[in-house]
């Protein structure tokens, strides 16, 4: 077939530029003070331009890939809102006041305690697990549930000292584990670790207890625990949702 078309594509060529070349001879006797310049088709002008289709293929195929992606991302978003509706908490326990931080896996408590006293409280967001048997089960035994961690470092200082009273403690869901309590200046964090003391579970049972009652008398108690592993569910669903939301965003903006 090619080599049938290659004869008649000549003869086309041909007959075109006989045409013109006449057309020109016939316009410069009618006139023969006009300009005409002469012209020639090249013969490449009229063959077929080449196309890149692979590159159209690419295009096609990331268009594909990008569209499945915002399909699967609003489809989890969906789910998630469906399953589990975000509700925040009260914004308020114990007379803290709670400071969200969008975007960050912490969120900050505050509060103004007694004449002269300011206690915050940094929280993060879920960072550890321990497994615990569900009710009537043994330890070891399948049916096993599990007990999400939460660090709180609380610091608790005056208005007229310099000095910081600091806390690092566990929450669990329902209580309170303190587990190193040391001082430090408040105007500054320490460019090297400060001594620490010793273990709180090294202190006699007596002086753990004045402690818990301390913080206990602060509104930093069980109570506060179980608010807190509420807030970071809320907070963990609404961060993971967020995220999604970026990324979907990001890649309908590119």
């Amino acid at each position: 077939m090619a080599h049938a078309i290659q004869p008649l594509r000549r003869s086309i060529l041909s007959k075109t530029q006989n045409l013109l070349q006449f057309l020109q001879i016939q316009h410069h006797h009618q006139n023969p003070n006009s300009i005409f310049t002469p012209f020639h088709i090249p013969h490449s002008s009229i063959q077929p331009q080449p196309r890149n289709y692979g590159s159209m293929v690419s295009e096609m195929r990331k268009s594909a890939f990008e569209n499945n992606m915002l399909r699967l991302l609003r489809n989890e978003i969906q789910r998630e809102l469906d399953d589990s509706p975000v509700q925040q908490p009260p914004a308020q326990c114990n007379g803290f006041k709670v400071e969200e931080r969008p975007g960050e896996r912490w969120i900050s408590l505050s509060k103004k305690f007694g004449r002269s006293e300011e206690i915050s409280v940094e929280v993060t967001m879920f960072d550890g697990s321990v497994p615990v048997p569900k009710d009537g089960d043994k330890p070891g035994q399948p049916g096993e549930d599990v007990h999400l961690h939460i660090t709180m470092i609380i610091s608790i200082s005056k208005e007229e000292s310099n000095r910081v009273l600091e806390f690092i403690c566990s929450a669990w869901p329902d209580t309170i584990d303190v587990k190193q309590l040391f001082v430090r200046e408040q105007s500054k964090l320490p460019n090297k670790p400060p001594y620490t003391g010793p273990l709180f579970e090294d202190l006699d049972d007596e002086m753990q207890e004045s402690i818990y009652n301390f913080l206990e008398e602060r509104g930093i108690d069980d109570n506060l625990c179980t608010y807190l592993h509420n807030y970071i569910h809320y907070k963990d669903q609404a961060e993971f949702i967020r995220w999604m939301e970026s990324v979907r965003k990001t890649i309908e903006n590119k």
